[in-house]
């Protein structure tokens, strides 16, 4: 894609391959950019162009396992922990984040740790909760929920695997850009809840659909499982709850998310500014779990403004 580079970074042991824009200003600012599952790099194709033509370096990683990254040497054990590496090896001393899905909880949980290597944090969907009690909101899932059904060991191969990886790529997309968190009836599998003949959402092409094929027809789907889905219940020991730098939450009105038991609560009364003091929010009234590549241009002004304030 024009005005992106790429580039592998060793971190702990493994080479994490790196999409970058801006860097030829070594006076910029960074922003690094957390994806989700099922996404790559690609996934914040539109944020990288806009950030970096706001004056910032934009560096935005496939995690250990996901696309172009190697794979660790144990995906079934294996949880994220490179982030703080990946600054390192890149010479970074400060960034900004900009996370959405499980990356938000990377996001915040580094945000805890390592304060005084941020500038201040954006999410898309999701708010800050202690890290230690998502486990709480997964409780109370559906047995029939993508979460439940794909943190059980096995049991999403065996599911994708009857499918091409365009077509497992093309049915979350489909399922994860809808208003319901996506939920199988008894003896169904995840993959069967969408008609072969269900298009693309219009704003993910055939071309974005072969680069996410690309990329996953390499790393396969094993360790993007066991992180996030197999690794939610991971214990963090943090003693200080509370987030100092500046936080900003993009909710999209149409995302399946804010379905999760007790979301969409939390996020109206305020819940999060008890950690966050310097918490605000903005909505995309028909934002869906994909509003980064749905609306860019909407989500670039918002995460442009925010760099520019608190830079």
């Amino acid at each position: 894609m024009a005005g992106i580079e790429h580039r592998y970074v060793e971190v702990n042991g493994l080479k994490l391959h790196v999409a970058e824009a801006g860097g030829g200003n070594p006076a910029a600012a960074a922003v690094v950019f957390l994806h989700g599952f099922p996404e790559i790099w690609y996934s914040w194709r539109h944020q990288m162009i806009a950030v970096a033509g706001s004056g910032f370096r934009a560096i935005a990683p496939d995690y250990r396992g996901y696309g172009l990254s190697d794979p660790p040497p144990q995906p079934e054990n294996t949880t994220f922990a490179d982030l703080i590496g990946l600054l390192d090896s890149l010479s970074i001393s400060k960034v900004y984040l900009i996370a959405k899905d499980f990356g938000a909880r990377i996001a915040y949980i580094f945000s805890l740790l390592h304060s005084d290597r941020l500038f201040g944090i954006i999410t898309l969907g999701v708010p800050f909760r202690p890290p230690n009690r998502h486990h709480t909101v997964l409780n109370h899932l559906n047995e029939g929920s993508y979460v439940s059904r794909w943190k059980e060991p096995g049991r999403a191969e065996a599911d994708f695997s009857r499918f091409d990886c365009k077509t497992v790529i093309k049915n979350i997309y489909i399922l994860f850009s809808r208003t319901e968190v996506p939920t199988a009836v008894k003896n169904q599998e995840i993959m069967d809840m969408v008609d072969s003949s269900t298009p693309l959402p219009h704003w993910f092409s055939e071309e974005d659909l072969a680069v996410y094929c690309s990329h996953y027809e390499k790393s396969g789907f094993q360790t993007a499982l066991q992180v996030p889905y197999r690794s939610l219940h991971e214990e963090f020991d943090v003693a200080n709850l509370r987030v100092e730098v500046p936080a900003l939450v993009i909710i999209g009105g149409k995302d399946y998310s804010l379905k999760f038991p007790g979301v969409e609560d939390y996020i109206k009364s305020g819940g999060a500014k008890t950690y966050v003091p310097k918490y605000e929010t903005a909505y995309l009234p028909e934002g869906c779990h994909f509003m980064q590549e749905q609306f860019p241009d909407q989500v670039n002004r918002l995460i442009i403004s925010f760099l520019t304030k608190y830079s």
